[in-house]
């Protein structure tokens, strides 16, 4: 592969469909706390962007050199991105059924949580290191970076929606999260299994 617009072009395709699940479980954070602030927004949106870098490099460096071992795993991220999901999503839906109008400030994302999901939806990007195996490890390096800057821009947009619906949502919000976090992790999985 060479340095051209077509790689610049294909990384930022590449960033941009990695980016979609990141994009709807941002979508879920704004709807869970619709008063988040500017910097909590920047530090998802950054979590989500390098988990989507980090996973595209390392299944460039399983590639280049213990592959038949990645090949192996590769049938379980499926399952592992469905086990996440729906266990943040079960527990948001949970906690939106028992929570009652008083608790409605403490809702929000938390560090572990937010880990989570950000292994979750980024995991099948690990299969991207076939994709870059052409790459030279600084060219696989500038393609996890524009992707990392793809996904953030993108769950940047995707937690100013969720903002936005999620003060018109109040109550309702955290039980709707759940919901599309549990579809987004069968979602993955159909199309991992079956796809």
């Amino acid at each position: 592969m060479e340095w051209n617009l077509m790689f610049f072009f294909n990384s930022i395709l590449l960033g941009v469909g990695l980016a979609m699940d990141a994009f709807s479980v941002s979508m879920v954070n704004g709807l869970n706390e619709p008063q988040m602030r500017k910097r909590k927004m920047c530090s998802i949106a950054s979590v989500f962007g390098g988990f989507q870098a980090l996973m595209p490099m390392i299944g460039w460096v399983c590639v280049h050199t213990i592959l038949q071992y990645f090949t192996a795993f590769e049938k379980c991220i499926p399952w592992i991105a469905l086990i996440l999901l729906a266990f943040i999503g079960c527990k948001m839906l949970l906690d939106g059924v028992k929570k009652n109008d008083t608790d409605a400030e403490k809702s929000g994302v938390g560090t572990v949580a937010l880990l989570v999901q950000g292994v979750a939806t980024s995991i099948d990007a690990l299969s991207v290191g076939f994709t870059i195996a052409s790459y030279n490890w600084l060219m696989a390096l500038i393609a996890a970076l524009i992707i990392a800057i793809v996904t953030f821009v993108i769950c940047m947009i995707g937690l100013v929606i969720g903002k936005k619906f999620g003060t018109k949502l109040s109550n309702k919000a955290q039980i709707l999260g759940g919901v599309i976090l549990i579809v987004i992790g069968l979602e993955i999985f159909l199309t991992g299994v079956f796809g």
